[in-house]
C-alpha cells in the first residue's frame, strides 16, 4: 500500500488496479484519480502458455500481478464479477484465475470492488448495455488516450478500474454526508 498524496487542490490521488480475470489472458489497467481527473498509468494483458499445467499458469498470473503492483502500487483493486451462461468449461478456468486475483488482493490487504460488466459500462458510457467499441472509445476519451485501448481484456480492465474509482468516490461521499 502507498501513502495517498495530496495534489495542488488538496484532494488525494488514488490509484486503482482494474482486472479482467482470465486464465489464458488476464487484462489489467492502472488508473489514477485526482479530483475529477483520470490518468491511465499503464495497461495490458498477462498471457499464460497453454502448454503449462493449470497450477503453473495460475502461479504465473500471480507473479506477473505482483510485478505490476510493485511497479504501480495500487490504493484499491477492482475486479470483474463473473457471469456465465452455458460455457461451464470456460467459466471454471476464469473462476480459478479470479480466485488467484482475490487471494492476491487479500494478501495486499484489500477487499476488492467487484464490478459487474454492466456497472463498468455504466461508469464509462452511462449505458449498461453499451457495446465493446463504445466502451473502448469512451475509456480512451475519459483517460485522454490518443487511440482506443486494446486488446479487449485490457480495455475492459481500464473500464473496471474507472468503475471501481467511481464506487469508491460514491462511498466517500456517503460517509461525508453528501
Amino acid at each position: 500500500m502507498r501513502n495517498l498524496t495530496d495534489n495542488i487542490y488538496g484532494s488525494a490521488t488514488i490509484r486503482a488496479l482494474g482486472i479482467d480475470p482470465g486464465l489464458g489472458t488476464l487484462g489489467y489497467g492502472v488508473v489514477s484519480q485526482s479530483g475529477n481527473s483520470l490518468v491511465c498509468e499503464t495497461y495490458g494483458v498477462i498471457k499464460t502458455p497453454t502448454d503449462l499445467s493449470l497450477s503453473r499458469r495460475l502461479a504465473l498470473l500471480y507473479s506477473e500481478l505482483k510485478a505490476k503492483t510493485d511497479e504501480f502500487p495500487p490504493d484499491m483493486i477492482a475486479v470483474e464479477k463473473l457471469y456465465f451462461g452455458r460455457n461451464v468449461t470456460t467459466a471454471e478456468m476464469v473462476w480459478q484465475a479470479r480466485g488467484v486475483v482475490l487471494l492476491f488482493a487479500a494478501q495486499l490487504g484489500y477487499e476488492p470492488y467487484e464490478i459487474k460488466p454492466s456497472e463498468a459500462k455504466i461508469a464509462v458510457c452511462g449505458y449498461g448495455s453499451a457495446e465493446k467499441g463504445q466502451v473502448q472509445a469512451m475509456t480512451a476519451s475519459l483517460l485522454g488516450l490518443v487511440k482506443r485501448p486494446t486488446p479487449d481484456d485490457a480495455a475492459d480492465a481500464l473500464a473496471i478500474a474507472i468503475a471501481g474509482l467511481a464506487m469508491k468516490s460514491y462511498e466517500r461521499n456517503i460517509l461525508k454526508g453528501y
